[in-house]
């Protein structure tokens, strides 16, 4: 698919000059197709050659480019769009959350307990028993020993006292771990003149004796994470597999990788050679890894020609999430006095990779959770700009942009940064959050989707996985309800910030390959952009509000090709 527009322009020419149709690889027909084009919203037919959309029409229409080798696919009503782009989430932490103890969906500490339990019984004596996905703020109820809004170790240690257990947070900014693990990782209880053991950008979190209670937040992970052996290739390889197919089964067609290292990339390479690929990659370098930025800034960004794998963005993770107290803000978190979060990287170092990424054509893509960080981080860039004043077309931009200081929207419109935001976050979070925040923060700045649209920012869409579910159907629920996935509140949270649907699916596509500098190649169904679509049970255009939820994917088409069928 080398030079794939340069080919496209000339089987378009030649069609003009009187060459005839082209003869189509595949046409869609009879569908409901929401084409995210302005001059050409809605269509019933599509055909494709080469990977590329040739024509969009009518059924009859698209007809005339059907030859003797053109595969037919009839829609039979339902409804097609053009491919959704997950513009934020991790796609290894999604393959390694089937392959360890999902805790997503646990209701309570018993229950997680039980899990390990139950993994503790098929392990042996040393082995490692890992697992992602608890949400305190999420279980029905907490555990009867509390401290600083955290469980304590106690029960999970009892259950595991052979076996070292980590256990990483939904956010992926805190973990939980047993009396073994602490052991190894030399984690002790305070006693007496005995200095405290700090860890910069985290915590551990103690009882009032000064006991560690296995949560640990941050940074202080690490302390743990480090002893975990490393993955064998095989079961790396392995969990790419799992996170591919679930990529296509969500209709996923373009995916934006939210910070790796090299053996990500190369793994993806190797994935790209072999023909494995369900979906578009766009990876984002990962700043825990200063010597893989020294080495990037080397060699440049690569834009990959066959727009499969492209490297051209810089990750920083500058504030932690807000389940954790983790969020950095202007001020005290309303349910803990005295405490605003933190930087978990110097702040300076936007500065520094901002610069550099102006200086050598990367994108920065910074996380950012509480109003503080928002700030900071955009103070770094707008000084950035400055100094490149000839760089014009840098898309830098924020990931989340959760809660703002209402000083801080418009500044994302007038410095040209994209909001990257995972709706479905309002549906977790809102619930719990007013709690952190308390009311006035949360009207005036937390997840402020028509705000930042009006201040002519655009908002690309996502979930971050495995933060939460990849399915996108919820995300786009949350986007245009505001609503948790229970259908509550009437009429929503801040019902005067909920998307349109059209805006609603913008974000999730043209406006997502937009935040990877690939609105010219995909994003909408118009000739001569890439065949990247997904088709779905019923019109989510349409339905009702409360049948929203009901909608399943039946069919991912990446480049023409189908790589998901129900």
């Amino acid at each position: 698919m080398k030079n794939i527009l340069l080919y496209s322009l000339l089987v378009f020419f030649l069609y003009a000059c009187g060459g005839g149709n082209p003869v189509a690889d595949k046409i869609f027909i009879n569908g409901i197709i929401y084409t995210v084009d302005e001059n050409n919203p809605t269509v019933e037919a599509v055909a494709v050659k080469d990977g590329l959309i040739i024509a969009v029409g009518t059924t009859a229409e698209i007809q005339a480019f059907v030859g003797k080798s053109t595969e037919t696919i009839d829609l039979e009503g339902m409804t097609m769009t053009p491919g959704l782009i997950e513009s934020h989430a991790h796609i290894m932490g999604i393959g390694y959350n089937k392959l360890d103890i999902d805790l997503m969906y646990v209701k309570t500490f018993d229950e997680l307990v039980e899990k390990v339990a139950e993994a503790a019984s098929n392990a042996e004596p040393g082995e490692w028993i890992t697992g992602r996905g608890w949400h305190q703020d999420k279980w029905i109820e907490m555990p009867a020993n509390t401290v600083k809004g955290f469980q304590t170790h106690d029960a999970l240690s009892s259950i595991t006292p052979n076996n070292p257990v980590y256990l990483a947070h939904a956010s992926g900014h805190a973990s939980f771990v047993n009396q073994k693990a602490m052991e190894l990782a030399g984690i002790t209880p305070l006693r007496g003149e005995k200095p405290q053991q700090e860890v910069e950008g985290g915590e551990i979190i103690r009882d009032e004796l000064g006991n560690p209670t296995g949560v640990l937040v941050e940074r202080a992970s690490y302390l743990v994470s480090k002893m975990i052996p490393q993955d064998t290739p095989e079961r790396a390889e392995k969990a790419m597999e799992l996170a591919l197919q679930e990529l296509a089964e969500k209709g996923i067609t373009s995916f934006h990788d939210a910070g790796s290292g090299q053996e990500v990339i190369d793994l993806l390479e190797k994935f790209k050679a072999e023909g494995k690929l369900t979906s578009r990659m766009y990876v984002m370098l990962t700043s825990r890894q200063p010597e893989l930025l020294e080495a990037w800034y080397k060699k440049g960004p690569h834009i990959d020609p066959d727009h499969m794998v492209t490297i051209r963005s810089i990750k920083l993770n500058m504030d932690g999430a807000l389940g954790p107290w983790g969020a950095w803000l202007l001020e005290d978190y309303e349910d803990k006095p005295g405490h605003r979060g933190h930087e978990t990287m110097p702040i300076d170092l936007v500065s520094q990779v901002s610069e550099k990424g102006l200086e050598l054509g990367f994108q920065v893509c910074s996380h950012a959770i509480g109003d503080r960080t928002n700030r900071e981080v955009l103070d770094r860039y707008e000084a950035a700009f400055a100094k490149f004043p000839g760089v014009t077309d840098h898309r830098f931009r924020i990931e989340h942009a959760q809660h703002l200081h209402p000083d801080d929207i418009d500044r994302f419109g007038g410095l040209g940064v994209i909001a990257a935001i995972q709706a479905i976050h309002l549906s977790s979070d809102r619930p719990w959050a007013i709690g952190r925040l308390g009311a006035k923060r949360i009207k005036d700045g937390a997840y402020v989707w028509q705000k930042l649209l009006q201040s002519g920012a655009v908002i690309s869409n996502g979930t971050d996985a495995p933060v939460e579910p990849l399915d996108p159907i919820p995300s786009f629920y949350a986007s245009v309800t505001r609503k948790t996935l229970k259908m509550t509140p009437e009429g929503g949270y801040e019902p005067d910030q909920k998307m349109t649907r059209e805006q609603a699916l913008k974000s999730y596509t043209l406006d997502g390959a937009y935040a990877e500098f690939e609105e010219n190649f995909k994003g909408s169904i118009q000739v001569g952009k890439a065949a990247d679509f997904t088709v779905f049970n019923q019109n989510l255009m349409e339905v009702p509000e409360n049948q929203l939820l009901d909608t399943q994917v039946t069919m991912t088409v990446v480049g023409g090709k189908v790589v998901f069928r129900k």
